[in-house]
């Protein structure tokens, strides 16, 4: 009987410290390094950090940190740890545009215009990529693998919607003085797209520090799209003959709607990640 409670003591024990290596690992002074339960990850690209530090000391080349981080690598990206080995993780970007230029034209060439009219162009544009899934790893110390799927949400349109005004009206006069040879464009509108999808992933984390990883992911994206129809409206004239002055007209030219199945290998969010876990 005392043997049978020795073997079943030793096995209890051994069976909590096989599994107990799952448990986080700690510095020397006891700071939990890497991630446990209940743990709140903010991730982002480190590729422009990376770049400037690279580029400190080379005079002026590529090492501006703040527009390094506007480009379409950067996302909002967290996780959340519900156990040291299974976290639920979601990333979000969104693009909002709206835009104004003016031009100042000469107008020396028409007695009845003033010296200069003026021509303003607007952009406007919306659009976001969603993304939410799982996500295991496995590995005990520093060095940490993952792997995981998520589902994708994405909405917006190519280019962004344009609208023309002009300061001088379309007639006779400005047709005569060359002003306006052939038409212009009043606005363009491009179709929104539309996609949904999955992606599963693999990556792997390094903690430098307690709390503060350095890692790289790889996802494959299967993602489905439809885009709307587009639509131009442009502002012309023809000639009638033995007519004095052209007739005025508009014309609503519109592009199909198209689907699109994409499969292709991607690092959305950056290739190179920092993420600080609190």
């Amino acid at each position: 009987m005392k043997r049978k409670l020795f073997f079943a003591t030793m096995f209890t024990g051994l069976t909590v410290f096989t599994f107990g290596q799952t448990t986080q690992m700690t510095n020397k002074n006891g700071l939990v390094i890497t991630p446990e339960a209940g743990d709140w990850v903010l991730g982002m690209n480190a590729a422009p950090i990376l770049n400037y530090v690279g580029n400190m000391f080379n005079g002026n080349t590529a090492n501006s940190v703040g527009s390094a981080f506007v480009d379409g690598n950067n996302a909002i990206y967290g996780k959340y740890y519900v156990s040291a080995d299974l976290a639920y993780r979601g990333s979000f970007t969104l693009t909002a545009l709206s835009s104004s230029s003016r031009t100042l034209v000469d107008t020396n060439t028409i007695d009845a215009a003033p010296d200069y009219f003026e021509n303003k162009t607007t952009n406007s544009g919306f659009g976001f990529y969603l993304s939410a899934g799982i996500e295991k790893r496995k590995g005990h110390n520093r060095l940490q693998g993952y792997y995981g799927a998520e589902l994708v949400l994405q909405f917006g349109a190519a280019t962004p919607n344009v609208s023309n005004e002009y300061g001088l009206a379309l007639d006779s006069a400005n047709l005569a003085d060359g002003f306006v040879s052939n038409g212009r464009t009043l606005s363009s509108k491009a179709g929104s797209t539309f996609g949904v999808g999955a992606r599963p992933f693999v990556g792997v984390e390094y903690f430098v520090l307690p709390k503060l990883s350095i890692g790289a992911e790889f996802g494959l994206g299967l993602m489905f799209t439809t885009t709307a129809g587009g639509e131009t409206v442009t502002e012309n004239f023809t000639t009638v003959s033995g007519g004095s002055s052209p007739i005025l007209y508009e014309r609503t030219t519109n592009t199909g709607k198209s689907n699109q199945f994409l499969w292709t290998t991607d690092n959305l969010g950056g290739a190179i990640r920092i993420l600080y876990h609190f």
